[in-house]
């Protein structure tokens, strides 16, 4: 804790900040510091999960994919074509425990059974052992369902974590494919 002007400023701080600062400093005064920075550590950390939670989306394309909306420079590249049959999901963010469950909420939604999912992770930095079990159950769920599982641009710390898990043994060395144009070849050859 600090001064009250200091105080009075952090005041104006987002709401979830202003929240673990208040108990913290209640709990100063009721008990003491100890109990007070260990409680207001844990509710930051939960805190900050909930904000990186909302940073993660998971999209599904089907139809088409605009090479100019991927990236901030324009290129002459055809739309990708996505064949009948297959599903395209993005994941755009960290990969870990909160968001595992938001994976599989999106796939329900659709209630299809397509033959092939590409799962595009060109952009996930990190995934936890909570997010690669979810990938397992997910590979699980498809191989009894006949729907082939394609991995698509996983950058190298994520790959050498799946590597490293086991996981790759699940679903074949072949079926991660380096970026989505790959992938959909392999998705064409599936079919």
């Amino acid at each position: 804790m600090s001064g009250w002007r200091v105080f009075r400023a952090l005041m104006k701080n987002p709401k979830s900040d202003v929240t673990v600062l208040l108990i913290t400093f209640f709990l100063t005064v009721i008990f003491d510091l100890t109990i007070a920075i260990e409680v207001g550590l844990v509710i930051a950390c939960v805190l900050f999960m909930r904000r990186v939670m909302e940073t993660t989306e998971i999209s599904v394309i089907k139809d088409e994919i605009d090479p100019n909306a991927e990236s901030d420079i324009t290129t002459n590249e055809e739309h990708l074509i996505i064949p009948k049959g297959v599903e395209v999901y993005e994941i755009n963010g960290p990969y870990f425990f909160g968001i595992a469950t938001k994976f599989e909420e999106v796939m329900a939604q659709l209630g299809d059974r397509p033959k092939v999912r590409i799962i595009r992770m060109r952009k996930v930095p990190f995934i936890d052992s909570t997010g690669i079990h979810n990938l397992e159950s997910l590979c699980k769920m498809s191989q009894k369902e006949k729907i082939t599982i394609v991995l698509s641009g996983v950058n190298d710390k994520v790959h050498r974590v799946l590597e490293k898990s086991g996981f790759y043994e699940l679903l074949g060395q072949e079926n991660i494919c380096p970026n989505i144009n790959v992938a959909l070849e392999k998705a064409k050859q599936l079919l």
